[in-house]
């Protein structure tokens, strides 16, 4: 089982697959944001990697940062946990202003048709 480290929250084992975004929110306990429910739309679900980051992407992530001209960051949405990572929350509820922290997120990753670039 990958082990996802949380900057100042500390130190998960979740399932291999697992999306990111859902190990954040159900594993960690953390309140990630994920306003559009994990289609790489909206950029709210963003983390910065410590350690570990994956070197490929969903076209999905790839094209929607490009659009927002936001760099430096992932979409915890589009990543699957396969290895052990560290990550720093960028985007949570506290302090956001929003109700919740979004749509619920399905177990497949998605937007549909997934496919995969380098990042």
């Amino acid at each position: 089982m990958p082990r996802i480290t949380v900057e100042g929250i500390g130190e998960f084992e979740v399932p291999a697959g697992k999306r990111l975004v859902k190990a954040l929110r159900e594993d960690a306990g953390t309140d990630q944001l994920h306003a559009c429910g994990g289609k790489a739309r909206c950029t709210t679900c963003r983390v910065e990697f410590v350690a570990g980051e994956p070197d490929k992407m969903t076209t999905a992530e790839k094209t929607i940062l490009a659009e927002r001209g936001v760099s430096g960051v992932r979409l915890s949405c589009q990543i699957p946990c396969e290895h052990d990572m560290t990550v720093r929350i960028v985007s949570r509820l506290e302090g956001s202003g929003r109700a919740d922290c979004g749509s619920e997120v399905p177990d497949e990753l998605g937007p549909d048709p997934v496919t995969w670039t380098e990042k």
